[in-house]
């Protein structure tokens, strides 16, 4: 009979943590979007396979600056996914909210204004990364290296595909 009781007290216990834990709103997320775009805080980035530091380190990422997508919250938790699609879970203080763009594909010509006809800037090769500024539907305005203009948005990796960004 005491095994009975204890394992119905088990079960009540169970189904009042797990609603619970199904109601609770986490008070460490930001009030956000989910997905959206960030970029690595530090020049040394833990990547783990869950959302703490008992997980496992999958891989560390040593490029302050590199765009992430943030696809996922827990708690002081962000899940992000790369360029490659790779994903995994890391701290959020260590990443920031600076945005930036990866060109992808080939060399691509960065301009003046958002329009193809428009002067040339300088040419990017794929995998520069650039500080994002602004997007409109068709063009993001970027920067690298002291230069500044526009570069057609289907050439970087790192805005959502119906985001106008505006910093």
């Amino acid at each position: 009979m005491r095994n009975v009781f204890c394992l119905a007290v088990a079960v009540v216990f169970g189904l009042c943590a797990a609603a619970a834990h199904a109601s609770f709103q986490d008070p460490l997320a930001p009030k956000l979007p989910v997905p959206r775009f960030a970029t690595l805080g530090s020049d040394k980035v833990n990547v783990r396979t869950g959302p703490g530091l008992r997980y496992p380190i999958t891989v560390v990422l040593k490029k302050e600056g590199l765009p992430v997508e943030i696809v996922k919250q827990f708690n002081g938790w962000r899940k992000i996914r790369d360029k490659e699609g790779d994903e995994g879970w890391v701290y959020r203080d260590l990443l920031s909210g600076k945005r930036a763009v990866i060109i992808t594909g080939g060399e691509h010509v960065m301009r003046d204004d958002p329009e193809t006809d428009s002067r040339p800037v300088v040419k990017l090769e794929a995998g520069v990364i650039a500080e994002l500024d602004r997007c409109t539907e068709a063009w993001c305005r970027i920067s690298i290296a002291g230069y500044g203009g526009w570069i057609e948005r289907q050439n970087v990796w790192g805005v959502l595909p119906k985001e106008t960004f505006k910093k």
